[in-house]
């Protein structure tokens, strides 16, 4: 007992730097940690859950009195929210740990984002096999002030092809894989499943993880049949991301990995519907 009682008394002596005031003046809008793995289920709209690993950035505004955050604390944090040892991650869950964060490190804003793989299971057009296709996603949880900013995220490859070379090409049409990034302020209701797809829809040809002969044919012809320039894939959808009343805001960049030139194509915009 009385080495317990000692070594409580060492670890009470042990001095508080972080704690200690700054006088600088200096107010410091993020601090915390970035790129910290932790497995997790993600949980989409609709109750799925998969299990996977998500990359965490976890941030707090620091006040110009103070001289650090204690970075631990971000750590404990991830690895407190349940027995198993596993986070739940939707947007719900999201919004409440961004804001114990906030409070856990007495700060006025919690910023949390989660970036993970996400899988599909898609069936073939023609042939129906299915297969799974990985795609990027994440999860952004902001809470400033008892407000709070929600948001999705996803990365979605699709083929592209350029209506140009269709156009004054005798046959054939050069194509490349695209890269369509969009991101999604939201009031909730918004599916990770569902945002992948109204994108992926829009490129000239969806992707697939397994393709018979006739799959194929298919996929090069839907392509040829539907060309389309990098500027016409985010116009596209953000004709969707417009008309949705779930959609409080959004950024779009499409990248287009050209197959005949050594650059990429690219078009960015992005839209705040609440301005």
């Amino acid at each position: 007992m009385n080495q317990i009682k000692q070594a409580a008394t060492r670890v009470e002596q042990i001095a508080d730097v972080q704690g200690i005031p700054d006088v600088r003046g200096i107010a410091i809008d993020r601090v915390g940690i970035k790129r910290i793995r932790h497995p997790v289920r993600v949980r989409d709209i609709d109750g799925q859950e998969q299990p996977t690993i998500a990359t965490f950035s976890m941030y707090v505004q620091l006040p110009a009195e103070h001289k650090g955050t204690h970075m631990s604390r971000f750590v404990d944090l991830l690895n407190q929210d349940n027995d198993s040892g596993q986070c739940v991650l939707d947007v719900a869950t999201m919004g409440d740990f961004s804001q114990r964060m906030a409070h856990r490190l007495d700060s006025s804003t919690g910023d949390l984002e989660a970036r993970f793989t996400w899988f599909i299971d898609k069936p073939a057009p023609v042939s129906g096999i299915v297969s799974k296709l990985e795609y990027e996603a994440g999860i952004r949880a902001v809470h400033e002030d008892d407000t709070q900013t929600l948001d999705l995220r996803v990365v979605v490859p699709v083929t592209s092809l350029c209506p140009c070379s269709r156009e004054i090409s005798d046959y054939g049409a050069h194509n490349q894989r695209s890269h369509i990034t969009l991101t999604v302020r939201t009031r909730g209701g918004l599916g990770i499943s569902e945002l992948i797809r109204t994108v992926e829809a829009e490129g000239s040809c969806e992707l697939y993880g397994l393709l018979k002969r006739p799959d194929e044919k298919y996929v090069t012809e839907r392509a040829y049949d539907n060309p389309k320039f990098v500027e016409d894939i985010v116009r596209d959808v953000a004709a969707h991301m417009d008309a949705d009343d779930r959609v409080l805001g959004y950024t779009l960049e499409a990248e287009n990995f050209e197959s005949i030139h050594n650059h990429s194509a690219y078009a960015w915009l992005a839209r705040d519907k609440q301005a």
